[in-house]
């Protein structure tokens, strides 16, 4: 990995796209250890965690891990979810955090010298394009030993630095937990 120890870093999750990606390496990601992780590498300024919730279930999957996150070190953003009938009468959830993470990685650029972004959307091309010319570094990390690459060609030749999941799940990886089934 190419922080520098007196590097102030920043980590950026995209909640959704790292959950997709981990789960198609066939990982789970300790959130824990990879908080310890880059603490270990550099001075960690800030993590932050982006997802959509669905608010009108009685119960979301994830709210047991925002909540863990919330507690240990993280700030979670989130906002709700829209639910909408595409043209075919099929129910979609739609929840993108895209902008929400943009304008909060430029808002806090002044106070970190290098962001870790932790997803694979080329959507943040233009991202890592103004924070470079803030004079910022940027790692993305995402894969690309999935059989379909889970990063966008454009965002990983932006990037200053790619790092790959499968890499870093060797140091906060656990092999994913199998749930039950309901009946």
């Amino acid at each position: 990995m190419a922080v520098d120890p007196r590097e102030k870093i920043a980590l950026f999750i995209d909640g959704a796209n790292l959950y997709a990606t981990s789960k198609a390496i066939g990982i789970d990601i300790d959130y824990r250890k990879l908080l310890s992780e880059f603490s270990s590498k550099a001075y960690l300024l800030r993590a932050n965690y982006y997802t959509a919730l669905v608010e009108d279930q009685e119960y979301s999957s994830i709210r047991p891990l925002i909540d863990w996150l919330d507690y240990n070190g993280y700030t979670v953003v989130t906002k709700p979810a829209k639910e909408f009938t595409d043209a075919l009468g099929r129910r979609k959830i739609k929840g993108n955090m895209d902008i929400e993470l943009c304008v909060d990685a430029l808002e806090l650029s002044s106070y970190y010298d290098h962001l870790i972004l932790f997803s694979g959307d080329g959507d943040f091309k233009a991202l890592v394009a103004a924070l470079q010319r803030k004079g910022k570094r940027v790692t993305v990390v995402s894969t690309l030993s999935t059989s379909t690459p889970m990063i966008s060609d454009d965002l990983r030749r932006q990037a200053d630095f790619f790092m790959d999941v499968a890499e870093l799940a060797k140091t906060v990886g656990r092999p994913q937990v199998q749930r039950p089934t309901e009946a």
